[in-house]
């Protein structure tokens, strides 16, 4: 008898998991099939299949909602990246210059996020959409003021394209949310 019971708990969870597996699955493919330039398949599903929360979700709603969250804790990190950049000596004029303007974007897009989520919650999808939008400009800044002196390496190239990416899937969710 306890043995059956174990078995159905057992059953009902599997189910639960290849659910949320499947949300991920098809939300993923949904967003980089609408935005093939800024979200792709593999990173999106990748993201989201270690993250708990995301295998608690229930729906896309749930899934915008961790992406904000994933893409804000991205831009602390990035934060904390560009600080430890700028403890380094033996970075230029201009590269530290570039990397302060850079720590001030990634503030901004946090506290962008930030207002996006909440506007989310309160289903307010335009301000939503508004604010998510305006923190896709700091990646791309950042990475084109390294651009503007000739051999000069963005240090931030790979967070830039990550951040991008993290911060286009939940425009890409809340798009779903809305249809």
């Amino acid at each position: 008898m306890k043995n059956s019971h174990i078995s159905c708990l057992l059953f009902f969870y599997l189910l639960l998991v290849s659910a949320t597996s499947d949300l991920i699955q098809k939300s993923c493919y949904e967003a980089s099939k609408g935005n093939p330039a800024n979200v792709k398949l593999d990173f999106c599903v990748s993201g989201f299949q270690g993250n708990p929360k995301a295998k608690a979700a229930y729906g896309v709603a749930d899934l915008v909602l961790v992406s904000i969250e994933t893409a804000i804790a991205n831009a602390t990190a990035i934060g904390s990246k560009i600080s430890k950049l700028l403890d380094n000596k033996s970075v230029g004029m201009f590269a530290r210059n570039c990397l302060k303007d850079c720590s001030e974007l990634y503030s901004l897009a946090g506290s962008s996020l930030e207002t996006g989520l909440d506007a989310f919650q309160a289903v307010d999808y335009g301000t939503a959409n508004a604010e998510i939008s305006a923190a896709l400009d700091a990646p791309v800044t950042c990475e084109d003021q390294f651009k503007e002196k000739n051999g000069l390496v963005s240090p931030l190239t790979k967070e830039n394209n990550n951040f991008r990416q993290l911060t286009a899937i939940p425009l890409a969710f809340m798009k779903m949310v809305q249809q």
